[in-house]
């Protein structure tokens, strides 16, 4: 599963920002990835792991001339944990047939190639300032991946050759549940994380759905700002397809 690890919407914009996005995220994907998986390994090692790959100190490029390797992602997977079983090739055929076809694209035609091919998974975005910012949200939410709270989390390596932030991703199985996708949100409010969240579906960025897309569909479909004012504190969330509050 990969991701664009650009700014959120709005900045950076360029004329070919989506399939520039497009190729960072698949370059990533294809590299090496760092994984702690709890279904297999000891809960024990998982400090020393921790502390050993914190995101603002692996690098995204590696070392070659000291033989460190590039890192496309550190990620945890939950003790119950099941990988995507979507038929994502179907998809994408699909998606030409509907490109050829002339239709209009929408969330909604997205939606339904979604469902047809059961490839329905989404995370919750984060983009913070590479440091303790970074690292320290990630632990929060890995802590939450390894106590079963969440499937699956990762986070980008820092990146010299860019100034964009990290971003940490934390999926959930549905993005068409929207209590699902709402849950998720809590339990990531829950480990103490107050910075904005965009949430994505998967099926956006196997489509190469990207900020700056010719079809002109936002990338992200909620926005959650955290409320400090509130009693009780809770998550502000706007659908971006109605453009309407989630309550």
């Amino acid at each position: 599963m990969e991701e664009e690890e650009g700014p959120v919407d709005g900045e950076g914009d360029s004329l070919y920002g989506a399939e520039m996005y497009a190729a960072e995220a698949m370059a990533a994907d294809m590299d090496p990835w760092i994984v702690f998986d709890s279904r297999r390994t000891p809960r024990s090692e998982f400090d020393d792991w921790l502390e050993s790959n914190r995101p603002s100190r692996v690098h995204r490029h590696g070392d070659p001339e000291n033989g460190v390797s590039p890192v496309g992602w550190i990620a945890v997977l939950g003790p119950t944990h099941c990988p995507c079983s979507g038929d994502v090739t179907g998809l994408q055929e699909s998606w030409e047939k509907l490109l050829d076809s002339g239709r209009q694209v929408s969330f909604d035609t997205v939606k339904e190639l979604a469902l047809n091919h059961d490839v329905l998974t989404g995370k919750w975005l984060m983009h913070l300032d590479s440091g303790f910012k970074v690292d320290h949200a990630w632990s929060c939410v890995a802590r939450a991946t390894l106590d079963g709270k969440i499937s699956l989390v990762k986070v980008s390596p820092f990146n010299s050759k860019s100034n964009k932030k990290q971003v940490i991703c934390a999926y959930n199985q549905n993005f068409t549940d929207e209590g699902e996708v709402m849950r998720l949100d809590s339990i990531i409010r829950a480990t103490g994380i107050k910075c904005p969240l965009s949430y994505k579906p998967d099926v956006y960025t196997y489509l190469g759905i990207y900020r700056n897309n010719r079809w002109k569909l936002c990338p992200t479909i909620f926005e959650s700002k955290f409320d400090l004012e509130c009693v009780p504190r809770r998550s502000h969330i706007v659908n971006k397809v109605t453009n309407q509050e989630v309550t």
